[in-house]
Protein backbone atom coordinates (compact mmCIF):
# COMPACT_ATOMS: atom_id res chain seq x y z
CA UNK A 1 0.00 0.00 0.00
CA UNK A 2 1.06 3.59 -0.43
CA UNK A 3 3.12 4.57 2.60
CA UNK A 4 2.88 7.95 4.32
CA UNK A 5 6.45 8.42 5.53
CA UNK A 6 7.67 10.77 2.83
CA UNK A 7 9.51 14.10 2.67
CA UNK A 8 8.05 17.38 1.41
CA UNK A 9 5.90 16.69 -1.64
CA UNK A 10 6.29 20.08 -3.33
CA UNK A 11 8.47 18.55 -6.02
CA UNK A 12 5.85 16.20 -7.47
CA UNK A 13 4.50 18.95 -9.73
CA UNK A 14 7.80 19.31 -11.52
CA UNK A 15 7.73 17.54 -14.89
CA UNK A 16 10.90 15.94 -16.15
CA UNK A 17 12.31 18.06 -18.93
CA UNK A 18 12.92 15.09 -21.17
CA UNK A 19 9.48 13.60 -20.57
CA UNK A 20 10.64 10.43 -18.82
CA UNK A 21 8.86 7.37 -20.23
CA UNK A 22 8.22 4.54 -17.83
CA UNK A 23 8.92 1.90 -20.44
CA UNK A 24 12.55 2.92 -20.36
CA UNK A 25 12.97 2.46 -16.63
CA UNK A 26 14.96 -0.42 -15.23
CA UNK A 27 12.33 -3.00 -14.34
CA UNK A 28 13.82 -6.49 -14.22
CA UNK A 29 12.56 -8.50 -11.23
CA UNK A 30 14.49 -11.24 -9.52
CA UNK A 31 15.34 -14.02 -11.95
CA UNK A 32 13.42 -16.67 -10.03
CA UNK A 33 10.28 -14.58 -9.32
CA UNK A 34 7.10 -16.58 -9.78
CA UNK A 35 3.35 -16.20 -9.34
CA UNK A 36 0.90 -18.99 -8.47
CA UNK A 37 -2.87 -19.02 -8.53
CA UNK A 38 -6.18 -20.82 -8.82
CA UNK A 39 -9.90 -20.09 -9.28
CA UNK A 40 -12.18 -21.36 -6.51
CA UNK A 41 -15.71 -22.73 -6.86
CA UNK A 42 -17.20 -19.26 -6.33
CA UNK A 43 -15.22 -17.79 -9.22
CA UNK A 44 -12.76 -15.94 -6.98
CA UNK A 45 -9.21 -15.66 -8.34
CA UNK A 46 -6.42 -16.28 -5.82
CA UNK A 47 -2.80 -15.28 -6.47
CA UNK A 48 0.31 -15.78 -4.36
CA UNK A 49 4.05 -15.39 -4.78
CA UNK A 50 4.48 -18.90 -3.39
CA UNK A 51 2.67 -22.24 -3.67
CA UNK A 52 0.61 -22.09 -0.48
CA UNK A 53 -1.13 -25.43 -1.05
CA UNK A 54 -1.96 -27.94 -3.77
CA UNK A 55 -4.69 -25.76 -5.28
CA UNK A 56 -2.12 -23.23 -6.49
CA UNK A 57 -0.60 -23.82 -9.93
CA UNK A 58 2.40 -22.04 -11.42
CA UNK A 59 1.08 -19.13 -13.47
CA UNK A 60 4.17 -17.02 -14.22
CA UNK A 61 7.87 -17.75 -13.81
CA UNK A 62 11.20 -16.00 -14.29
CA UNK A 63 9.72 -12.59 -13.59
CA UNK A 64 6.92 -12.64 -16.14
CA UNK A 65 7.27 -15.63 -18.48
CA UNK A 66 3.98 -17.47 -19.01
CA UNK A 67 3.80 -20.90 -17.45
CA UNK A 68 2.28 -22.37 -20.60
CA UNK A 69 2.78 -21.32 -24.23
CA UNK A 70 -0.72 -22.67 -25.01
CA UNK A 71 -2.63 -20.07 -23.00
CA UNK A 72 -4.23 -18.70 -26.12
CA UNK A 73 -5.50 -22.20 -26.98
CA UNK A 74 -6.31 -23.88 -23.66
CA UNK A 75 -6.67 -27.63 -23.66
CA UNK A 76 -10.04 -29.04 -22.69
CA UNK A 77 -10.50 -30.37 -19.19
CA UNK A 78 -9.90 -34.10 -18.82
CA UNK A 79 -7.39 -34.30 -21.64
CA UNK A 80 -4.88 -37.16 -21.53
CA UNK A 81 -2.63 -37.16 -18.48
CA UNK A 82 -4.25 -34.19 -16.76
CA UNK A 83 -1.91 -31.56 -18.20
CA UNK A 84 -4.87 -30.10 -20.09
CA UNK A 85 -6.68 -29.37 -16.85
CA UNK A 86 -3.66 -27.45 -15.58
CA UNK A 87 -3.52 -25.46 -18.81
CA UNK A 88 -7.21 -24.64 -18.49
CA UNK A 89 -6.75 -23.42 -14.92
CA UNK A 90 -3.82 -21.25 -15.98
CA UNK A 91 -5.90 -19.87 -18.84
CA UNK A 92 -8.62 -18.84 -16.38
CA UNK A 93 -6.05 -16.97 -14.31
CA UNK A 94 -4.69 -15.31 -17.42
CA UNK A 95 -8.17 -14.11 -18.34
CA UNK A 96 -8.44 -12.54 -14.90
CA UNK A 97 -5.15 -10.69 -15.32
CA UNK A 98 -6.05 -9.17 -18.67
CA UNK A 99 -9.81 -8.79 -18.46
CA UNK A 100 -11.02 -8.17 -14.91
CA UNK A 101 -14.53 -6.65 -15.24
CA UNK A 102 -13.61 -3.56 -13.21
CA UNK A 103 -10.79 -2.61 -15.59
CA UNK A 104 -13.19 -1.38 -18.26
CA UNK A 105 -14.94 0.81 -15.69
CA UNK A 106 -11.79 2.63 -14.58
CA UNK A 107 -9.79 2.47 -17.82
CA UNK A 108 -10.83 5.98 -19.04
CA UNK A 109 -9.85 7.47 -15.68
CA UNK A 110 -6.53 5.63 -15.67
CA UNK A 111 -5.69 6.87 -19.18
CA UNK A 112 -6.61 10.47 -18.41
CA UNK A 113 -4.82 10.69 -15.07
CA UNK A 114 -1.76 8.75 -16.23
CA UNK A 115 -1.35 10.92 -19.32
CA UNK A 116 -1.57 14.08 -17.22
CA UNK A 117 1.18 12.81 -14.91
CA UNK A 118 3.30 11.14 -17.63
CA UNK A 119 2.97 7.69 -16.06
CA UNK A 120 2.44 4.52 -18.08
CA UNK A 121 -1.24 3.41 -17.70
CA UNK A 122 -0.04 -0.20 -17.69
CA UNK A 123 1.92 0.48 -14.52
CA UNK A 124 -1.14 1.99 -12.86
CA UNK A 125 -3.12 -1.16 -13.68
CA UNK A 126 -0.36 -3.37 -12.32
CA UNK A 127 -0.17 -1.46 -9.04
CA UNK A 128 -3.96 -1.52 -8.81
CA UNK A 129 -4.10 -5.28 -9.40
CA UNK A 130 -1.71 -5.99 -6.54
CA UNK A 131 -2.92 -3.28 -4.17
CA UNK A 132 -6.68 -3.89 -4.32
CA UNK A 133 -7.52 -6.55 -6.89
CA UNK A 134 -9.44 -3.77 -8.72
CA UNK A 135 -11.83 -3.42 -5.79
CA UNK A 136 -12.75 0.28 -5.33
CA UNK A 137 -14.18 -0.46 -1.88
CA UNK A 138 -11.06 -2.13 -0.49
CA UNK A 139 -9.87 -0.82 2.89
CA UNK A 140 -6.78 -2.32 4.51
CA UNK A 141 -6.30 -2.89 8.26
CA UNK A 142 -3.87 0.05 8.17
CA UNK A 143 -6.50 2.37 6.68
CA UNK A 144 -5.36 2.38 3.05
CA UNK A 145 -8.35 3.09 0.82
CA UNK A 146 -9.61 2.14 -2.60
CA UNK A 147 -8.14 1.01 -5.90
CA UNK A 148 -4.65 2.38 -5.29
CA UNK A 149 -4.78 1.78 -1.51
CA UNK A 150 -4.06 5.39 -0.61
CA UNK A 151 -3.62 6.27 3.06
CA UNK A 152 -5.53 9.47 4.01
CA UNK A 153 -2.32 11.32 4.92
CA UNK A 154 -0.96 10.46 1.47
CA UNK A 155 -4.13 11.70 -0.17
CA UNK A 156 -3.91 14.98 1.72
CA UNK A 157 -0.30 15.46 0.60
CA UNK A 158 -1.23 14.86 -3.00
CA UNK A 159 -4.19 17.14 -3.45
CA UNK A 160 -7.13 15.58 -1.57
CA UNK A 161 -8.57 18.09 0.91
CA UNK A 162 -11.48 17.67 3.29
CA UNK A 163 -14.38 20.09 3.05
CA UNK A 164 -17.65 20.76 4.87
CA UNK A 165 -19.34 17.80 3.19
CA UNK A 166 -16.71 15.06 2.97
CA UNK A 167 -13.60 13.93 4.80
CA UNK A 168 -10.40 12.92 3.02
CA UNK A 169 -11.33 9.28 3.66
CA UNK A 170 -14.71 9.74 2.00
CA UNK A 171 -13.18 11.47 -0.99
CA UNK A 172 -10.61 8.71 -1.45
CA UNK A 173 -13.47 6.23 -1.82
CA UNK A 174 -14.20 7.89 -5.18
CA UNK A 175 -12.24 6.04 -7.91
CA UNK A 176 -11.17 9.17 -9.79
CA UNK A 177 -9.88 10.89 -6.66
CA UNK A 178 -8.18 7.72 -5.50
CA UNK A 179 -6.46 7.05 -8.81
CA UNK A 180 -5.37 10.66 -9.11
CA UNK A 181 -3.73 10.66 -5.67
CA UNK A 182 -2.03 7.30 -6.26
CA UNK A 183 -0.71 8.25 -9.69
CA UNK A 184 0.56 11.61 -8.43
CA UNK A 185 2.47 9.76 -5.76
CA UNK A 186 3.93 7.40 -8.38
CA UNK A 187 5.05 10.39 -10.47
CA UNK A 188 6.62 12.01 -7.43
CA UNK A 189 8.49 8.79 -6.65
CA UNK A 190 9.65 8.55 -10.28
CA UNK A 191 11.28 11.93 -9.90
CA UNK A 192 12.78 10.99 -6.54
CA UNK A 193 14.24 7.74 -7.93
CA UNK A 194 14.74 8.55 -11.62
CA UNK A 195 15.31 5.61 -13.93
CA UNK A 196 14.69 2.93 -11.29
CA UNK A 197 11.20 1.50 -11.30
CA UNK A 198 12.07 -1.12 -8.69
CA UNK A 199 12.81 1.62 -6.15
CA UNK A 200 9.66 3.50 -7.15
CA UNK A 201 7.56 0.44 -6.38
CA UNK A 202 9.46 -0.38 -3.21
CA UNK A 203 8.82 3.15 -1.99
CA UNK A 204 5.12 2.94 -2.90
CA UNK A 205 4.91 -0.14 -0.69
CA UNK A 206 7.27 0.66 2.17
CA UNK A 207 7.77 4.42 1.91
CA UNK A 208 10.59 6.35 0.32
CA UNK A 209 12.12 6.87 3.75
CA UNK A 210 12.69 3.14 4.06
CA UNK A 211 14.31 2.99 0.62
CA UNK A 212 16.60 5.88 1.50
CA UNK A 213 17.54 4.34 4.86
CA UNK A 214 18.81 1.30 2.97
CA UNK A 215 21.04 3.44 0.73
CA UNK A 216 18.55 3.70 -2.13
CA UNK A 217 18.00 -0.05 -2.36
CA UNK A 218 14.93 -2.23 -1.98
CA UNK A 219 14.50 -2.72 1.78
CA UNK A 220 15.04 -6.29 2.99
CA UNK A 221 11.37 -6.74 3.84
CA UNK A 222 9.89 -9.95 2.36
CA UNK A 223 6.58 -8.24 1.59
CA UNK A 224 8.25 -5.34 -0.21
CA UNK A 225 10.56 -7.55 -2.26
CA UNK A 226 7.68 -9.75 -3.35
CA UNK A 227 5.48 -6.72 -3.97
CA UNK A 228 8.03 -5.24 -6.38
CA UNK A 229 8.46 -8.52 -8.21
CA UNK A 230 4.72 -9.17 -8.52
CA UNK A 231 3.81 -5.67 -9.71
CA UNK A 232 6.51 -5.93 -12.38
CA UNK A 233 5.09 -9.25 -13.52
CA UNK A 234 1.62 -7.78 -13.90
CA UNK A 235 3.09 -4.71 -15.59
CA UNK A 236 4.44 -6.88 -18.39
CA UNK A 237 0.98 -8.23 -19.07
CA UNK A 238 -0.71 -4.85 -19.21
CA UNK A 239 1.83 -3.28 -21.54
CA UNK A 240 0.90 -3.35 -25.28
CA UNK A 241 1.66 -6.70 -26.84
CA UNK A 242 1.83 -8.44 -23.48
CA UNK A 243 -1.09 -10.81 -24.09
CA UNK A 244 -2.61 -12.92 -26.86
CA UNK A 245 -5.69 -11.31 -28.42
CA UNK A 246 -7.96 -14.30 -27.84
CA UNK A 247 -7.11 -14.49 -24.16
CA UNK A 248 -7.65 -10.76 -23.75
CA UNK A 249 -11.08 -11.04 -25.30
CA UNK A 250 -12.17 -13.91 -23.07
CA UNK A 251 -14.41 -13.42 -20.06
CA UNK A 252 -12.87 -12.38 -16.75
CA UNK A 253 -13.23 -13.38 -13.10
CA UNK A 254 -15.34 -11.18 -10.90
CA UNK A 255 -13.29 -11.21 -7.70
CA UNK A 256 -9.72 -11.71 -6.58
CA UNK A 257 -7.73 -12.45 -3.46
CA UNK A 258 -4.10 -11.40 -3.61
CA UNK A 259 -1.58 -12.96 -1.22
CA UNK A 260 1.66 -11.08 -1.76
CA UNK A 261 4.49 -11.69 0.67
CA UNK A 262 1.99 -12.80 3.31
CA UNK A 263 -0.32 -9.79 2.88
CA UNK A 264 -3.93 -10.40 1.85
CA UNK A 265 -5.96 -7.95 -0.24
CA UNK A 266 -9.57 -9.00 -0.34
CA UNK A 267 -12.79 -7.54 -1.84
Amino acid sequence: MANTSRPDDSGWRRRLAAGLLLAGLACAPAANAALYGYIDDDGVAHFSDEKLDERYTLFMKNGGELRSPSLGRPATAGAGNGAGAIDLETHKLYRYVVNHPNIATVEPIIRQVAQAQNVDPALVKAVMAVESGFNPGAVSPKGAIGLMQVIPDTGARFGVAADARRTVEQKLADPRTNISAGVRYLRWLMELFPGNLELVLAAYNAGEGAVQRYNNAIPPFPETRQYVSTVLQFYRFYRPGGMPADAAAAGGVSRVKMVIGGRRNMP
